[in-house]
């Protein structure tokens, strides 16, 4: 049986699986100063899979370096996916479909396959999009806003007297200026992704099923009042699915 390499290649760090009957959850590298290095001792122990494939936010840099690697390693090129105007039941209305993110448009991809009517997608990451898919499988667009490490980066660095200490997000009431920034930031957050989930659905007349996905939908999940399903391997999924797309073309 076949196994394929899939890869998430992010703002922040890489997220891989192997696709063998199903999804294989395989890990989280990151990038720091030798990406090649990391691919070393992640891939190194691996069998030849049939195809490695990817999406990438992260600039040509880390990208490239993969498909080198995957050339010189396993003698394979590199298939890299980007959004198209449509693809596997989803069709693109972004004015300019190539500008949509990769990730996004993957995302999608799995949650049309998932959900059969309307469904949001909620991915918390470097950065959070929500984004709508109607019941036809149209992405009838999203948002883009910061995360929560960006959230508070950028009110660190930009409030006087506001210190880097750790704070813990467990009171609106917080008595500390960590625990308030930590609980501002991470309330701020859902409070947003929720209004935006009410306009989502408003306009797409319909009662979307919530997908949440990404590296803080555990932090955030417990705060949303919309019901959401958590599916932490999202992307990964609709990149299987592209892949699955390109072999039967």
């Amino acid at each position: 049986m076949s196994m394929n390499l899939v890869l998430d290649l992010g703002n922040s760090r890489c997220k891989w699986a192997l696709a063998v009957a199903g999804l294989k959850p395989g890990g989280v590298l990151a990038y720091g100063d030798d990406f090649a290095r990391a691919l070393d001792r992640a891939f190194e122990p691996l069998a030849r899979p049939a195809q490695v494939a990817a999406v990438s936010v992260a600039g040509t840099a880390h990208s490239d370096t993969l498909a080198q690697w995957v050339k010189r390693h396993w003698n394979l090129d590199l298939m890299r996916f980007s959004a198209r105007a449509a693809q596997c039941g989803v069709t693109n209305t972004y004015k300019d479909p190539a500008q949509l993110g990769a990730d996004r448009w993957a995302a999608l991809i799995a949650a049309r396959a998932r959900v059969p009517g309307a469904a949001c997608v909620v991915d918390c990451g470097t950065a959070v999009t929500v984004d709508a898919l109607d019941a036809s499988g149209a992405f009838r667009g999203g948002v883009i806003l910061p995360g929560l490490a960006l959230m508070r980066s950028s009110l660190l660095q930009g409030a006087q007297g506001i210190h880097a200490a750790a704070g813990h997000a467990g009171s609106c009431l917080a008595r500390t200026t960590a625990d308030a920034v930590a609980a501002g930031v991470l309330y701020s957050l859902a409070g947003a992704i929720d209004r935006i989930l009410d306009e989502q659905a408003a306009a797409l007349g319909a009662s979307p099923q919530v997908l949440l996905t990404g590296g803080d939908a555990q932090a955030l999940l417990p705060l949303l009042r919309h019901a959401v399903s958590l599916v932490p391997d999202l992307v990964l999924e609709g990149v299987v699915r592209m892949v699955s797309a390109e072999g039967a073309a």
